[in-house]
């Protein structure tokens, strides 16, 4: 599996990009794991109401063809996108979000941090407030989009929609759990989880 960190890369063209990966690859293609930060933008999923879009002000908001409902992406929030071939690796979808999850679970019980994943809403959550977000798109078999995390990140945005759909929802981020690292080492150590909970689904260990 190849895992590329590509920095801050604009919201539309990364997502084109995804799209035109998936679109072209075969079944030679080896997976790859995008690691990036966006400027700030709005996504809103495929059946997204705009009943949650509050006020967005002067953020851009650009409707997306994932699952989920509208969330935020800025500076200071790793996203980590799989692009991975399911079908040939033998993972469910229900597998890959399992995955995500339980890295970012996985990686904050490292600092003495317990988060915990809902069957509800996907997502890792620490004392009820959303510490990462999941939403993810399967085309011809492979997986795009992926997960949000937040590492340093200026929430007030997400005080202007209803995030995930869920009206109070209050997020948080690894600087407030007491986690301080950069993105790039956010991502090295969050990697290592994410790859080994792969290996268990794929060989059933």
């Amino acid at each position: 599996m190849k895992t590329l960190f590509r920095g801050r890369q604009d919201y539309i063209p990364l997502w084109h990009e995804m799209q035109d990966f998936t679109d072209s690859r075969d079944e030679n293609t080896p997976d790859e794991i995008w690691f990036v930060e966006h400027p700030p933008v709005f996504t809103m999923g495929l059946n997204a109401s705009e009943e949650h879009l509050l006020a967005p002000g002067d953020i851009p908001v650009v409707q997306i063809d994932r699952g989920g409902q509208v969330t935020f992406h800025g500076p200071g929030q790793l996203m980590i996108y799989p692009l991975i071939d399911l079908r040939r690796s033998n993972i469910g979808v229900r597998n890959l979000v399992t995955a995500l999850e339980q890295s970012v679970v996985d990686l904050v019980a490292e600092y003495e941090v317990a988060a915990v994943a809902r069957a509800d809403a996907p997502g890792v959550y620490v004392a009820g407030d959303k510490l990462a977000s999941v939403g993810l798109r399967i085309r011809r078999g492979s997986s795009f989009h992926g997960m949000a995390l937040n590492v340093d990140i200026d929430l007030e945005p997400f005080s202007r929609i209803n995030p995930c759909g869920y009206a109070e929802l209050q997020m948080t981020d690894l600087k407030r759990l007491g986690i301080d690292l950069a993105l790039a080492v956010s991502a090295e150590k969050l990697l290592p989880h994410f790859l080994r909970h792969l290996r268990v689904i794929r060989t059933g260990l």
